[in-house]
């Protein structure tokens, strides 16, 4: 008798097809399909790991923009007065402060003014 390794096989055809259950028409049924769906999926996820990184800055960019222009300063201007005052915090702080803690934000401001 052949020995033919189908368990192993389906197995590991089925894991495909379960990982792109969701999609539409045979993109889910057809392993050929799947298969192509699937590494178009990972493809699509790895690109957006990079742009979540890039959209998180802008929000955070966006947001100490703002909370600055409601002060009288650009951001631009804002961040060049905290490099050259030393002062090293981050843009996602700065946005949470900005935020959550308008009054602490403002004296930082006013201290980098100065």
């Amino acid at each position: 008798m052949r020995a033919t390794n189908g368990v192993a096989t389906r197995r590991r055809r089925k894991a495909i097809k379960r990982k792109v259950e969701g999609s539409w028409g045979t993109r889910h049924s057809s392993f050929k399909v799947a298969k192509q769906t699937y590494i178009q999926n990972c493809e699509y996820a790895y690109i957006g790991r990079k742009q979540k990184k890039r959209d998180f800055r802008k929000l955070w960019i966006n947001r100490i923009n703002a909370a600055c222009k409601s002060l009288g300063i650009t951001y631009s201007k804002f961040i060049n007065l905290l490099n050259k005052s030393n002062i090293k915090i981050n843009r996602k702080m700065l946005s949470e402060l900005a935020i959550s803690n308008p009054e602490f934000f403002k004296e930082i401001v006013n201290s980098v003014k100065k």
